[in-house]
Order: structure tokens, then sequence, then C-alpha cells
């Protein structure tokens, strides 16, 4: 097995300096750089990097480097956090009926391509039960309306908080998510959709692109905020489509493209890749 890193993640006002400060810290302290990829942003004069570093024989014991990074952070004014690789997040997925983003998600997981824990997964039916059997993980259903909603979701994020969830997959979860869950998991719930909003809303989108003949479609995976589908973009994708093409073409076509970017989404999340700033993000591929 490759030896375990620690992932640095961390954004800052442009100045001169940082990279040499951050790499010397590293450094100085026996640590082995195995990835560095940096962005300026010139309009916002904003700086970010991700760095990651063998932590075998880093002079620091792990559970004291983030103490010991801390006044270098403090000197650049930097928003950052700290990570390890060989500590597994653990991810609830949240479904409804549709099961081909969850199918997908699971597969990948199973297969450990998708290096995160699945301690259990959540929903408001019942109908894909039987798939979360399948794979041995437990399954909560919460069944949600108007007037129970608000107790509904503080009960499942006592839950989650029981079993150490530290992110939420809507694996095409039909609910909208209240205020109290999206502050409980800040910049951690990644959502998916089409990318017909805001042309073809409603419960038949595909049907409308198709009468309207559209030559695209696409799929959006993004971190969700209080404003409906406008959290900071993940990942994105697009296929040609047609007048050859029927409804159910495009909506097969839709659905492969939902699970190929929810699980493009999820791995970079999963490997640390992503740092959210203001309403977008900043992905190191």
């Amino acid at each position: 097995m490759a030896s375990p890193t620690a992932i640095l993640l961390m954004s800052c006002p442009d100045q001169g300096g940082i990279v040499a400060a951050i790499s010397g810290f590293i450094h100085e302290n026996a640590g082995n750089i195995v990835h560095l990829e940096q962005h300026v942003d010139p309009e916002a004069n904003a700086f970010f990097m991700r760095v990651e570093w063998e932590i075998d024989g880093f002079r620091i014991e792990r559970n004291a480097i983030a103490e010991a990074f801390g006044p270098l952070a403090g000197k650049f004014g930097m928003t950052w956090s700290l990570a390890f690789s060989d500590v597994r997040p653990r991810v609830a997925l949240f479904i409804t009926k549709e099961n081909h983003c969850l199918y997908d998600l699971l597969s990948r997981h199973e297969s450990g391509e998708l290096a995160m824990d699945v301690p259990l997964i959540v929903s408001n039916r019942t109908d894909l039960q039987g798939v979360a059997e399948r794979f041995g993980i437990p399954f909560h259903h919460f069944p949600i309306n108007k007037e129970n909603k608000q107790e509904q979701e503080a009960a499942e994020i006592a839950l989650l908080r029981e079993h150490r969830v530290n992110a939420i997959v809507l694996a095409r979860y039909m609910q909208i998510l209240s205020q109290q869950m999206v502050d409980a998991f800040p910049n951690r719930i990644i959502n998916i959709h089409h990318s017909f909003l805001p042309a073809f809303p409603g419960a038949r989108p595909y049907h409308s692109a198709h009468q309207r003949g559209v030559k695209v479609i696409g799929a959006t995976s993004h971190y969700v905020t209080e404003d409906l589908d406008e959290g900071p973009i993940i990942a994105q994708d697009v296929t040609r489509v047609s007048h050859r093409d029927s409804v159910h073409d495009f909506v097969r076509k839709g659905k492969d493209l939902e699970t190929i970017v929810l699980a493009r989404a999820v791995w970079l999340h999963v490997n640390r890749r992503i740092l959210p700033y203001e309403n977008r993000t900043i992905v190191f591929g």
C-alpha cells in the first residue's frame, strides 16, 4: 500500500512567498511532497493550493501537524483544512425511487474505486430498500411531508451524527433540503441533476426538451446551498442528441450522464480535491 499522506487545502490573499513557506515547512520537517497544485485568481487577488506529502518519517506527529502549521497559516491569512489519505470519509447516500445513481455509486464503492465508507442509506420511500440490503448497507426510512419535515430532518441529522457521517450524496433524492440540514453539512452535501434548468422545469424535462428539439443534454453536480440548485458546481458533462433520438433515448443518455458526473464529483470530494470559494469551486483534478 502507498504511504499515507497529509493533504492540505488552502486559500488566502495572493502574495509573495506562499509556496516557498509551505514547501519549506514540509521540507524542514522531513516531508516528501507527492502532489502540489496551485491557482491564482487575479480578479479576486486570491491564491489557492492543494499540497499532499508523505507522513511516514515526518518529524511532526500527525495529530500535531495542524497546531504546528497554525502560525504559518495565520501569517498569510489562510483559510485551510488538513486531512489524511488513510482516513476514509463516511458518506451517507440519500435516495428516493430512481436507482441508476445508487447502483453506480455502490458498485464503484464495492470495487474500491470510491475510497469511502457508506454506513447507511436514507430514503423518504421504501422502493429501493432491497438494493441497500443486497449491498449489506443499513437502510433508514424517513417519510417526509410538509407537516413533519422539520422533525424528520432533525432525526436524520441525529442519525448521521451518531454514525459519524462526514458527507451526504443525494443520489436522485427527490426532496428539497431545509436550511437546518444544509447548515449541518456545509459544502458536504453533493447533488446531481440534469442541466435543463431553468429552461425546462417540472416533472418531464426530457419530454419538453425533446419537443423543442434540443441538440445537447447534460448533467451538473454541485454542493447544496440554501438556494435550490444554485450551489458551487463541482462537475458537469454533456452529450449530443438529435432528431433521431426519441424521448426514451434522451432519458437513457441523461441517466448515463448523471451517473458519470455524480461519480466524478464524489471521487473528487472523497479525495479532497475540491476547494469551495464563495459560490464556486476550485477543483484540483
